[in-house]
């Protein structure tokens, strides 16, 4: 009989490698209907919570934040990251002379589509929104709209947004894991005791939790 389990999912919405570990967990969940039945909430995590709202040039913020790289090993980055995502069928856009962009208000609407239900279709639509095409997922005009592509009521998001809604809820429940040791993302964290860290392969996510179940 599969075992009921609590998986949440600490990400941010500009993260490469949340997109890959968020369609690679999907992807093994789908081969374990007979070992776990999962519940999953989205976790809010800010990879730079200082951002200012126009964000800044994508590659500028690596080199400021990690140190400068060459433009070849920038570029070799970019390429495994693409392949990456397009293997779990997420088409990546060459992120050159891209922005990144500050996630605060995105993951306040989150929070308000997980109420709804509807946090996983936002999420994947945000990905969408920031990766695929390369959108400010800060503007309140693209959230709206992912919003509505998920099945949310646009109105609704609209207000959500503008009134400020769930800025204590965010920040705490960040404050939170970051307490709790979680300094990188995605992290999955499972019954709040196992924690499987990293964009890993499906394969890697099916292993990881067929061990998880034998434990339970």
């Amino acid at each position: 009989m599969a075992k009921p389990i609590q998986i949440e999912f600490v990400s941010d919405v500009v993260c490469p490698w949340c997109v890959i570990g968020l369609r690679g967990l999907e992807q093994a969940l789908a081969k374990l209907t007979d070992v776990v039945t999962p519940t999953i909430t989205l976790q809010p995590f800010e990879l730079n919570p200082q951002m200012v709202p126009e964000g800044e040039d994508l590659n500028e913020h690596i080199a400021k934040k990690y140190g400068h790289r060459p433009p070849e090993q920038m570029k070799a980055t970019r390429e495994m990251l693409q392949s990456r995502a397009k293997d779990l069928g997420f088409p990546m856009a060459n992120r050159d002379g891209s922005r990144i962009y500050n996630t605060f208000d995105a993951h306040r609407l989150l929070h308000w589509a997980e109420t709804q239900g509807k946090a996983i279709a936002l999420k994947h639509e945000l990905f969408g929104a920031y990766f695929s095409e390369t959108k400010n997922v800060s503007d309140h005009d693209v959230l709206v709209a992912a919003a509505e592509r998920a099945g949310l009521a646009g109105t609704e998001a609209r207000k959500v947004l503008t009134e400020g809604r769930y800025t204590s809820e965010v920040r705490e429940a960040e404050s939170m894991w970051l307490s709790s040791g979680i300094n990188s993302v995605p992290a999955v964290v499972v019954n709040r005791k196992f924690l499987i860290s990293g964009g890993q392969p499906a394969a890697a996510f099916e292993e990881a939790l067929r061990n998880i179940a034998a434990q339970i």
